[in-house]
């Protein structure tokens, strides 16, 4: 497992106990509301409506505050008029950065993300210099150990996750990563937990097709410090980069 895949995991499943959850809940709710708007207000019709729904119950946000959302995004209540943006760059050491935003002004969001990366030892690309890089996925978090049940093993979850369009199956500690196609992943979801799994989690991200290895704890703080600042803007939605962090690296970082 790379270490860019475990400082993923790692950083979801401390998120819900993140100081900055009231953030992470508002940035779930624009999502939220974004999809409802491009697609409809109903979760079965709307495809990206059912995962963004999905991940906000995922993360607490409750029922009630995500049906105001809904409502929002379909003009049944007033709201704010967001826009879509993705920016492309790169980080010290040469990682290719993806940053997607939501906002309601083109202009103060394009300014922050340039001088971020600028003052971060980035630099911005233009568009289609790094999506090559990437992959559009679906990855579900499924918990290994549930007290009443047996673990899970992946010959287990590999016979029901290959039937619902799972493409592979990766060890991440104390969860099994399903990885599926982007129009699988609500299909692929449902069927695990029908066949009784906890998931933990499910969403739509951006996997890197090639990464670049960090070898030292300052590159590696280098780049984590960039996209934890680019996180931090309310406008910023994801940020998805492709390098990979060895385990004796990324224990430094974490420690």
């Amino acid at each position: 497992m790379s270490g860019h895949s475990k400082w993923a995991t790692t950083k979801h499943k401390k998120g819900a106990a993140d100081k900055a959850r009231g953030k992470l809940f508002a940035k779930l709710i624009r999502q939220v509301e974004v999809a409802a708007r491009d697609g409809g207000g109903d979760p079965d019709a709307n495809p990206t409506l059912r995962t963004m729904f999905a991940k906000a119950r995922d993360n607490s946000v409750p029922l009630d505050t995500i049906r105001q959302a809904i409502k929002r995004g379909t003009g049944e209540l007033e709201g704010v008029n967001y826009e879509q943006i993705t920016y492309e760059g790169y980080a010290p050491s040469g990682v290719a950065m993806i940053v997607e935003c939501l906002t309601d002004n083109r202009n103060r969001t394009g300014s922050d993300i340039r001088s971020t990366f600028s003052r971060n030892g980035g630099s911005m690309a233009e568009p289609g210099a790094v999506s090559w890089q990437f992959e559009r996925k679906g990855l579900i978090l499924v918990t290994k150990a549930v007290p009443g049940k047996p673990e899970v093993t992946e010959d287990d979850l590999m016979l029901v996750a290959l039937d619902h369009g799972a493409e592979d199956i990766a060890d991440v500690g104390d969860a099994w990563q399903v990885t599926t196609g982007p129009s699988d992943l609500g299909a692929a979801r449902e069927g695990l937990e029908e066949a009784d799994f906890t998931v933990e989690s499910s969403e739509l991200t951006m996997v890197a097709t090639q990464t670049v290895p960090l070898g030292t704890e300052a590159d590696a703080r280098k780049v984590l410090h960039l996209i934890e600042i680019l996180e931090d803007n309310d406008d910023v939605q994801n940020v998805y980069a492709n390098f990979d962090i060895p385990d004796d690296i990324l224990e430094l970082v974490e420690a």
